[in-house]
């Protein structure tokens, strides 16, 4: 039978008009109808009562292993951020500040920053003026070997002379000491030109160190580029050959600003900590067993993460997860580690907040169940509120059939089906609205005041 909703008079007044309908209810044939255990509990009245639901689930109630814990991040949660050159740091962002990859996060102010761009200078004139003097070592050297060929041939000719009884004695002399001189100076000149050829090698390998140096802080501080995406036109180019004052440090992944190790205008040692940036979606699951229960855990046991009872947050909004076992255990307090990393994040989980680990064990039978929470007892009797399937704004008072229970899931035996709707939150109200009148019809009003009967 379905009830009838009506308003009441909330003043306590009742008009004529509403005695006269009253006494044509009582008299009409539909009072001697069969009352109902149906409730009326149209959206006000959900919202008012904070009315929930909890779905029938099949579970393996007797094979389950419950154990608290919280969350706590990730060892690769946290990044730090060090300074990679000593100076004043001039800090972009604000801590608790959510950043992505490639935010500005501090500036770098010092002299050895503006120093090794110097030195680049500095060794790349050294570089480029060694090619000319190199070319005019080259010629001279050139020069003075056809000098060298020429007075072999001088030397050669006034030889023939002689072996004829012609030529001079001195002649022969000063040509021998001159071939001799210019022997030794470009002897000297080669001697010059590998000297120069070493300096070049060893400028263009400080060349290429300075570089690299530059390359790396450069490519460490995860700005290059910013410019030509426009995400902050205030940077400078870090590629720049020119000296800069500052070098500009950007977030290398996304994530919060934890911690600021320096205040703004501080001044920081190289490597010194600036700040840390953690990324809080990156979680997992800490819980603590009794050892005793270590012969019926493994690694790669199904496991779920479920808020704790008596909040706000929905039981089905728990993780799942493979269960691993901690390296080593607490011989004092007999306790081991369990961890468990969620396949999915829930919006609720977040470092430090408490849970349960539910541990499905190998073995026993799935069964169907309810969350004992949504268990209410009426003196002796235990109850339950399911959502009617034909008409969502009505509940059914039940008298449940319970079965083994894990103090936080109960096998219910009988009278639902897997996937109806149990009333979770506010089924206090409902049991107190309705104890010892289970065989009467009544109905909420939106304010949560309840009134039986029909009218």
């Amino acid at each position: 039978m379905v009830c009838w909703l009506a308003a009441c008079d909330r003043a306590g007044r009742t008009t004529a008009a509403s005695e006269a309908h009253e006494r044509e209810a009582a008299s009409s044939p539909k009072a001697s109808e069969a009352p109902t255990n149906r409730v009326d509990i149209p959206a006000a009245v959900r919202q008012n009562l904070g009315i929930t639901f909890a779905k029938v689930e099949s579970r393996k109630v007797s094979q389950t292993l419950r154990v608290p814990g919280r969350f706590e991040l990730l060892p690769t949660a946290r990044r730090e951020y060090r300074a990679p050159l000593g100076g004043r740091i001039e800090l972009l962002v604000g801590q608790y500040q959510p950043v992505e990859a490639g935010t500005p996060l501090y500036r770098i102010e010092g002299a050895s920053w503006r120093d090794l761009h110097e030195q680049i200078v500095g060794t790349q004139a050294v570089v480029d003026s060694m090619g000319p003097l190199r070319e005019a070592h080259r010629r001279h050297e050139a020069s003075l070997a056809d000098k060298v060929s020429l007075w072999e041939d001088r030397l050669k000719q006034l030889d023939e002379l002689r072996s004829v009884g012609g030529g001079s004695a001195s002649q022969w002399t000063e040509a021998r000491a001159t071939l001799n001189a210019t022997q030794a100076e470009l002897a000297d000149v080669m001697e010059k030109d590998a000297e120069l050829q070493a300096q070049q090698r060893q400028a263009e390998a400080q060349l290429r160190t300075l570089m690299s140096r530059r390359e790396l802080l450069v490519r460490g501080s995860a700005c290059a580029g910013l410019r030509s995406e426009g995400r902050d036109a205030r940077l400078e180019d870090q590629a720049s050959d020119a000296g800069l004052s500052s070098l500009a440090v950007c977030a290398l992944a996304p994530g919060v600003v934890e911690v600021l190790g320096v205040t703004p205008g501080g001044v920081v040692e190289e490597h010194g900590h600036v700040l840390t940036v953690v990324q809080p979606e990156q979680i997992r699951f800490r819980a603590r067993a009794l050892q005793a229960d270590l012969g019926r855990l493994r690694d790669g046991l199904p496991a779920l993460i479920a808020p704790s009872l008596g909040g706000q947050i929905p039981q089905q909004d728990a993780m799942a997860g493979e269960l691993r076992i901690g390296l080593s255990a607490d011989a004092d307090e007999r306790t081991i580690d369990l961890l468990v990393v969620p396949t999915q994040r829930a919006p609720w989980a977040r470092a430090g907040v408490s849970a349960q680990l539910e541990i499905e064990l190998a073995g026993g039978t799935e069964e169907l169940a309810i969350p004992m929470s949504a268990v209410v007892r009426d003196g002796t009797r235990a109850i339950i509120f399911r959502r009617d399937p034909k008409d969502a704004d009505k509940v059914i008072r039940m008298e449940a059939d319970l079965g083994l229970s894990d103090g936080r899931w109960v096998v219910i035996q009988s009278g639902v089906m897997e996937g109806d709707e149990i009333v979770l939150g506010g089924n206090f109200q409902l049991m107190l609205a309705t104890s010892g009148t289970t065989e009467k019809a009544g109905h909420f009003h939106s304010d949560g005041t309840f009134h039986e009967g029909n009218h």
